[in-house]
């Protein structure tokens, strides 16, 4: 218990030395500036860096899910097409067979009765 209560006011005394200003004095920082401007320098730049890859995974995101709703549409104009080129091509067949079948206007409909 003696000695939690040591490392508790060694604790206590670099705390108020720190703020008192005698653990970080200004001859500290006139020893230091450089490695203190490196260091400060390093961390904007991981700032700004960690910034720049938020943003273009964001922008990343944006392109993906613009670039799935070109696939779709790209699917259902080629199954369009390819649909009316089948018609097309089966109503040549037909009349070049002289089948006199006519495309239907109406869709098919459920005849219902009742006993």
């Amino acid at each position: 218990m003696a000695k939690s209560k040591t490392t508790q006011k060694k604790r206590r005394d670099i705390f108020w030395r720190i703020i008192h200003g005698q653990l970080l004095t200004v001859d500290f920082f006139k020893r230091h500036w450089w490695k203190i401007l490196v260091a400060v320098g390093m961390v904007v730049v991981y700032i700004s860096t960690k910034y720049q890859c938020q943003t273009r995974m964001v922008a990343i995101d944006k392109l993906k899910t613009e670039l799935e709703i070109v696939k779709n549409q790209s699917i259902t104009e080629r199954s369009r097409y390819m649909g009316s080129t089948r018609e097309s091509a089966m109503q040549e067949l037909v009349d070049t067979l002289h089948l006199n079948l006519k495309k239907q206007d109406q869709p098919p409909f459920k005849i219902s009765y009742s006993k």
